[in-house]
């Protein structure tokens, strides 16, 4: 049991990649606290992974673009459990879907706030708590617009590239703190986020990522296992210590890592940084 004794919160929880992580914590020993915008849908979650693992699970409506559902979150865990060890920020939205200048440009910021600053807060409010971990672990998810423009996904991708160096920046802050912070990409998942871009249809998403979405539909995309069996690492002991990366589930030799400890450590192995002309073998600058 990689997480025994230890206490999750997992927000975005009562669906795809966020049930999947919140199941697998459960699974591995870890008390959890799942918390989404609906309160039928992460009741009904709850129980389910409750009857599932036979682990303790607390549930709550939350909307983490709301700074006193997050606070109020954060004093429900520290009522109940009295510990928060592990936090992963997996809520999120696609927000507008379309040509910068056609798109609506409340639904534009309402995403930039649902994705950057919803991440932001639940940090904010549950550092107190996470300090007085052992070993306490922040989690955030990434995604393809990170690494990688997406046309017509503007808020998506800026929010989910700023989550990233938010991430890099906290785990300096708390480097001191025994806390880790680090960014997961878990690739190219089937979930609602993929029918709605297949909903949008070519004309608000392009026709080239229409097209590649079509594909990931009915190839099954990435196993949500994969990211959450990476979450489950990151969250145990044998991670440690590794902090301030972004790390693809599918792509990067994590199960590897704790052979190439100090290669990692200090370096900008799996982080967001600027290429130059020598990074590509040219010599003009």
């Amino acid at each position: 049991m990689k997480l025994s004794h230890k206490t999750a919160v997992i927000t975005g929880a009562s669906q795809g990649l966020g049930y999947a992580i919140a199941r697998r914590f459960a699974e591995e020993g870890a008390r959890v606290c799942i918390c989404a915008r609906s309160s039928a849908d992460i009741d009904r979650t709850a129980v389910e992974i409750r009857n599932l693992t036979g682990s303790e699970v607390l549930s709550s409506a939350t909307d983490v673009s709301s700074e006193s559902d997050v606070c109020r979150l954060a004093s429900m865990v520290e009522e109940r459990f009295s510990q928060l060890d592990i936090l992963v920020c997996n809520a999120g939205v696609y927000g507008p879907k379309g040509a910068i200048e056609d798109i609506d440009w409340d639904q534009w910021t309402h995403a930039i706030v649902i994705n950057l600053m919803g991440t932001v807060l639940c940090c904010r409010a549950f550092l107190p708590l996470l300090r007085r971990s052992k070993r306490g672990k922040i989690l955030l998810l990434s995604g393809g617009g990170a690494t990688k423009p997406l046309p017509f996904l503007s808020a998506y991708a800026a929010a989910k590239a700023a989550v990233v160096r938010f991430g890099e920046t906290l785990a300096e802050e708390l480097r001191d703190a025994a806390v880790d912070v680090n960014s997961i990409a878990p690739g190219a998942l089937n979930t609602r986020l993929l029918d709605q871009v297949i909903e949008a249809g070519p004309a608000k998403v392009g026709k080239a990522f229409f097209e590649a979405s079509l594909r990931q539909k009915q190839s099954g995309g990435t196993p949500l296992e994969k990211g959450a069996d990476l979450c489950v690492y990151l969250a145990s002991e044998a991670a440690d210590g590794i902090t301030g990366k972004l790390i693809s589930a599918v792509w990067d030799p994590w199960p590897q890592f704790e052979e190439h400890r100090s290669e990692l450590d200090g370096s900008d192995i799996y982080t967001l940084r600027r290429i130059v002309p020598r990074d590509r073998g040219m010599d003009w600058g």
